[in-house]
């Protein structure tokens, strides 16, 4: 079997754009795998097209090692966002190849599982005005909906630092989801990278009361050794990884033991192989991993895939029943989440889930803008 060409789809939003590859082979099976851009969709098209002309066209969808480091090393350049999104989709779409192939989920190929169902925490859900009120209200219907976790950024337009009165509202925020959601269920504080070390120490031990499962990128993520200021400084876990797009990026978070919980994307640092060996890595440091997800449902399926069969993985990020819902429909079977707050395992081969090429054409490209630092951007642009 050999790859003949690749076809994309990209599926817009207001807030990011998502990009479906498509493999086909000569055999005329095809897989499909999906990354997610937020502005550089246009780039992500035109990597695609010289990965396929110089490394993808011709090759073994079954020799995904091969394949990968390929389109990772042999082009004499350093892994960033973009490649290492493109080679993730590829990526994605020969285990699917591989898994309809063999006539067996993914999972059985990366080594078998180690659970039955997936944890989910939601996000998405928090589209709404900055009160208590409104955030109270959002977050019950979270849990009715049937999650036990969920995550929340109380945060505003924040800048490194945030003034008392802002300080103060983000806190009743999440007072407020505490008081919503119950003692039970588990809190995941968000804070996008905004803060320097003393302000993210400070709000953080603000809201400690409120028992959060979890400080999310307190600072920006280029300066492990200011998250290390952060952890040493908090009772809490501390958690980061989604803008670090290359595992061998990980080693100093490791070594400085910065972090207790990593959040790679898989559709953004080279897809479920690439994440599987890095979770191996992180196991060998006691760290947990909860995979970073703003995709859709083929990435959704990639993550539960890689969750079912990784030891130190803790809880799986999900968006779509909460924004962008709609988005569900380009991929036929794509994974659902319980009453009870848990993806099942999933049952059909590859990644378990089917392209729709016309449902994806009914959302077109978007030129889509995400300010993280404009107060309202939560409400516009959507909740990453």
């Amino acid at each position: 079997m050999r790859i003949t060409h690749l076809t994309t789809h990209v599926v817009g939003t207001p807030w990011r754009n998502l990009t479906y590859v498509q493999v086909h082979t000569d055999e005329g099976l095809t897989g499909v795998g999906e990354t997610r851009m937020l502005g550089h969709t246009d780039a992500l098209l035109g990597y695609l097209k010289e990965a396929e002309r110089n490394h993808v066209a011709g090759s073994d969808p079954f020799a995904i090692e091969d394949l990968v480091h390929r389109m990772k090393y042999h082009d004499y350049a350093r892994p960033g966002e973009v490649m290492s999104s493109g080679i993730a989709a590829v990526e994605m779409a020969c285990w699917d190849i591989k898994g309809k192939a063999l006539g067996v989920p993914v999972w059985q190929l990366l080594g078998g599982k180690v659970r039955d169902r997936i944890p989910a925490y939601a996000n998405g859900w928090y589209t709404v005005e900055r009160t208590p009120e409104e955030f109270h209200a959002a977050a019950k219907k979270v849990v009715e909906r049937g999650y036990r976790a969920l995550k929340v950024d109380p945060y505003g337009a924040g800048r490194f630092e945030l003034d008392q009165a802002e300080s103060r509202r983000a806190a009743s925020l999440v007072e407020a989801v505490r008081d919503a959601i119950g003692e039970e269920a588990e809190l995941l504080l968000e804070m996008h990278g905004r803060f320097n070390p003393a302000t993210a120490i400070r709000l953080a031990q603000d809201v400690a009361p409120f028992r959060p499962g979890w400080v999310e990128e307190p600072v920006p993520p280029e300066n492990l050794k200011a998250l290390k200021k952060v952890s040493d400084h908090l009772d809490l876990p501390v958690a980061t990884g989604e803008r670090i797009h290359d595992r061998a990026e990980f080693r100093e978070l490791f070594e400085l033991q910065a972090a207790d919980v990593i959040q790679p994307d898989i559709g953004n640092m080279g897809g479920l192989w690439e994440t599987r060996k890095l979770a191996a890595t992180a196991e060998t440091h006691y760290v947990l991993i909860a995979p970073h997800n703003v995709g859709g449902p083929v990435q959704t399926a990639a993550s539960v895939h890689l969750a079912a069969v990784t030891p130190n993985f803790k809880i799986q990020e999900h968006f779509n029943d909460f924004a962008d819902a709609d988005i569900k429909a380009v991929a036929p079977g794509s994974p659902q989440v319980d009453d009870e707050g848990f993806f099942p395992l999933p049952t059909a081969p590859g990644l378990g889930v089917e392209f729709d090429a016309e449902a994806a054409a009914a959302t077109p490209q978007n030129r889509a803008k995400f300010n993280l630092f404009a107060d309202d951007w939560h409400k516009r642009e959507g909740t990453a």
